[in-house]
C-alpha cells in the first residue's frame, strides 16, 4: 500500500492540471483558453468510442489519455514554441514522470512504462491516443473559431496535424471538424487530417 502522504502529494499535483492553461492557446491569444486536463478529459472520453472489434485495448488507451501530460504539472505545457529542443523537452517530462511514479508506490512502473511507450509512440494504443491528440486540438481550434467568431485564425493548428491522424475512425472524425469548419468560414475544403 503506497504511504498516503504521498498520494495527497500526488493528487495535488494532479490538481494543477485543472488550473494550468494549454500554452498554445495562451500564445494565440485566446480568451478564456482550456486547461490541460480539460484537454486529458476529452481524450478519455472519446477512448469510449473505441470499436470493440478493433484490436485495441480500450482501457489501457483510457490510461493513456490521462497520463500522457501527466508531465506538465510539473513542468508545464511545453510547446515548440517555448524554444526548448524536443529531447529537452522529453528528457524533463520524464523525469518529472519519475518523480511523480515515485508517489504511486507499486502502481508507478505501470504508470510510467504507459508514458514512455506513449512518447515513443511503441504501440497501436499509442498510436490511437497521439491521434486523438490531434484530433482533440483541431477541435478545440474549431470551437475557439466558433466562438469568437474568426473563422481561418487558428490555421496553424490545422496545419500542424494536417495528413498526421492516421487511425481510420479518427481520421474520419478529423475530416468532419475540417468540414464543418470549412462551412463556417465558406473556405474551399482543402484542410484534410
Amino acid at each position: 500500500m503506497t504511504d498516503a502522504t504521498k498520494l495527497v502529494e500526488f493528487m495535488e499535483l494532479v490538481g494543477r492540471l485543472k488550473h494550468v492553461k494549454r500554452t498554445g492557446w495562451i500564445l494565440s491569444k485566446i480568451t478564456e483558453p482550456e486547461t490541460i486536463s480539460g484537454h486529458m478529459y476529452r481524450m478519455a472520453m472519446l477512448s469510449f468510442l473505441v470499436d470493440n472489434k478493433e484490436n485495441l485495448d480500450k482501457v489501457k488507451i483510457m490510461q493513456m489519455t490521462l497520463i500522457h501530460d501527466l508531465a506538465e504539472c510539473i513542468v508545464g505545457d511545453i510547446t515548440p514554441h517555448c524554444g526548448v529542443c524536443p529531447e529537452e523537452k522529453h528528457k524533463l517530462e520524464d523525469e518529472a514522470m519519475q518523480k511523480i511514479c515515485e508517489l504511486l508506490g507499486d502502481k508507478g512502473p505501470q504508470v510510467l512504462t504507459m508514458f514512455r511507450e506513449y512518447e515513443h509512440q511503441q504501440t497501436p494504443e499509442a498510436q490511437y491516443v497521439k491521434d486523438l491528440d490531434r484530433l482533440d486540438l483541431i477541435m478545440q481550434a474549431f470551437e475557439y473559431e466558433k466562438r469568437d467568431g474568426t473563422p481561418g485564425k487558428l490555421q496553424e493548428y490545422f496545419t500542424a496535424t494536417n495528413g498526421k491522424i492516421n487511425h481510420p475512425f479518427v481520421k474520419r472524425l478529423a475530416e468532419e471538424v475540417n468540414t464543418q469548419r470549412d462551412a463556417l468560414a465558406n473556405i474551399p475544403c482543402n484542410n484534410k487530417s
